[in-house]
């Protein structure tokens, strides 16, 4: 584990105007896998110990903290983030929280994986900070409940080892623990808020689960699926677009920048495993003014950057879902999907089953990782 940088201290007291215009912030390069703490996924805070002022649900939303000066409720200030009271010591002798004192809270991925960084933001939290966070894994089957999370038997790995922190900042940390895991526990030393949290890694789905679907959605980030690169990502992510659903709004699926050139925009994706892919749906829900024209889809092996095309430039239109059944299943890993000459798309699913080479890969790898 490591920070990358760091950040700690107090941020100077709001004096108005842009509320982030002193925060803190940095590129991490993590930031390039998805969020598995994303609601989309089914990610959920599922306890906490303490949410007196603020709720500890606001920790998943997706969108950026927002801070109103004059927002007070009965209990004071509310925060837009999981906040605390503020912890005191046993006696007047004693009126500081002890060395181990610390909040917690219990958070369920939405889908199991490795996670590569964790992303605490303390946006807005200018003095009332956690002087400290730490985070801790672990991989629990099924749907355990908070007791059952913290039952004397679950073993917990450290990710993020007790680290300062700077208020109004978005505090990363790179992860270097090959493991799968399904739960986090997000301590604050001794007691305080943080805004939001981002955990980023890789999907590593249950190859039993996938096996009895046996035909599933094979770039669905859910099941494994993931972006490796994208020409172009100026309006939204390209990840969007093998996330759970239909869009619900433009912002919801990929846009690019109107190209003023002779080339085109494009995503290349790597699959669960190698795969057989026989439907393909192509949806370009809320795009109208400015989808993609037209269409193409390639696939590849592992490693490999023969790209064979399995279908041809195809006419698309506005803020429709279009499926096409594949007269022969194409077989591969990574799936290139070419939109001419630019605009976006809202999802794309690729329908099929793994191979028999592709199911043993992903169990054996299910394995590595302690599933």
């Amino acid at each position: 584990m490591s920070a990358i940088p760091s950040f700690t201290g107090d941020a100077s007291p709001y004096g108005g105007g842009d509320p982030y215009a002193d925060y803190r912030t940095a590129d991490f390069p993590f930031t390039r896998y998805a969020d598995l703490a994303d609601r989309r996924l089914g990610a959920g805070v599922i306890a906490a110990n303490d949410e007196f002022f603020a709720e500890r649900e606001n920790l998943l939303k997706p969108e950026a903290a927002e801070f109103d000066p004059e927002h007070f409720g009965h209990k004071g200030k509310i925060m837009d983030g999981w906040e605390t009271r503020r912890r005191r010591g046993v006696s007047a002798r004693q009126p500081h929280p002890t060395e181990d004192d610390h909040d917690w809270a219990l958070v369920r991925l939405g889908a199991p994986g490795v996670v590569r960084g964790i992303v605490l933001d303390t946006a807005h939290f200018r003095g009332n900070y956690p002087q400290a966070v730490s985070v801790e894994a672990a991989s629990v089957p099924g749907s355990p409940s908070p007791e059952e999370l913290l039952a004397d038997d679950v073993k917990w790995t450290t990710l993020v080892p007790r680290t300062a922190v700077g208020g109004h900042a978005a505090n990363g940390f790179a992860v270097d623990v090959e493991q799968r895991f399904t739960h986090l526990r997000v301590n604050q030393h001794p007691d305080g808020g943080i805004a939001r949290l981002r955990v980023h890694g890789e999907v590593a789905p249950d190859p039993a689960w996938l096996g009895v679907l046996g035909t599933f959605d094979l770039a669905a980030l859910e099941n494994g699926g993931q972006v490796e690169d994208a020409s172009d990502r100026f309006y939204s992510p390209a990840t969007n677009t093998i996330q759970p659903g239909r869009s619900r709004k433009m912002d919801d699926g990929w846009e690019t920048r109107r190209r003023r050139d002779k080339g085109n925009d494009w995503i290349r994706y790597q699959l669960v495993a190698e795969s057989e892919i026989r439907a393909v749906e192509i949806d370009t829900a809320y795009l109208k003014g400015n989808s993609a024209g037209w269409a193409a889809l390639s696939v590849a092996a592992e490693g490999s950057e023969e790209w064979t095309e399995i279908l041809p430039r195809t006419r698309l239109q506005p803020d429709t879902n279009h499926r096409f059944v594949l007269g022969t299943p194409a077989v591969g890993s990574r799936v290139r999907i070419d939109i001419y000459p630019d605009g976006g798309i809202s999802r794309l699913r690729l329908f099929g089953s793994l191979t028999e080479a592709g199911a043993a890969r992903l169990t054996a790898r299910h394995q590595e990782l302690g599933g």
